[in-house]
Order: structure tokens, then sequence, then C-alpha cells
């Protein structure tokens, strides 16, 4: 058993303007280190406004629950507008981004099986 207080978990804060994200900045607060659970992954994200990650795929299923804010989850046909309390699950190898590209910050927890590889599908 593992009890995690939010507090106590450092905030990795950085510009984010190659890789795989978008914009200014991004915030990832990892709330289980790799080791902690066999079965996933989680973490907080934070995008400013104006920050969202470019198109990539998982290996494995990934589920966003958002926490505050106004951001997009978009995929190959379908562009969703999410809010705190929604649920987004995206299914492994679909191909997709999220963040908060328009006026408002948006941040979310994300849940992915651990072990699962993220892979850029655009430049």
């Amino acid at each position: 058993m593992k009890k995690v207080t939010m507090k106590d978990v450092p905030i990795s804060k950085a510009e984010m303007t190659g890789g795989l994200m978008t914009g200014t900045q991004v915030w990832r607060q990892p709330i289980l280190d790799t080791g902690d659970s066999s079965n996933f992954n989680f973490a907080i994200v934070k995008f400013d406004a104006g920050s969202r990650n470019k198109f990539h795929k998982h290996s494995g299923d990934q589920i966003l629950i958002v926490t505050e804010g106004t951001g997009k989850v978009v995929n190959d046909n379908e562009s969703l507008t999410v809010t705190e309390g929604d649920i987004v699950l995206i299914p492994a190898q679909e191909n997709h981004w999220h963040g908060a590209p328009d006026s408002t910050a948006m941040a979310h927890i994300t849940i992915t099986v651990a072990g699962s590889n993220t892979e850029q599908t655009e430049a």
C-alpha cells in the first residue's frame, strides 16, 4: 500500500516547445513513479493556455480525467471540448492530441498502462 499526498509531490515545470509538446509551458506532476505499480502510470499534467501535445499514439489505452479549465482532445475524426469532470478513454493506437490550444488553461490526470510506449505521429 502507498499513500501519496498531492502537496508533497514535486511538479516539473518546463518550457516544452520541442519534442511532443507545442506552446509555452506544461507542468507534469508524477503521482506514482515507475515501479510503484505493475499495471499503470498516473500523473497530473497542466497546460498553459495555447499549449498542447502533438499528434501521438500510445501502445496501451489512456484515460484522461479533466480536473480544471477547458481544453480539447482531438483524434483523426473528431474534436472534443473537455472541461472539469470530463473523462476520456483513448484506445491503444488511436492517433490523438490533447491540451489547451485556445485561450484557457487546462489540467488533467493521465492514466496509462504500465510499459506503454508513446509514438509521435507528426513533426
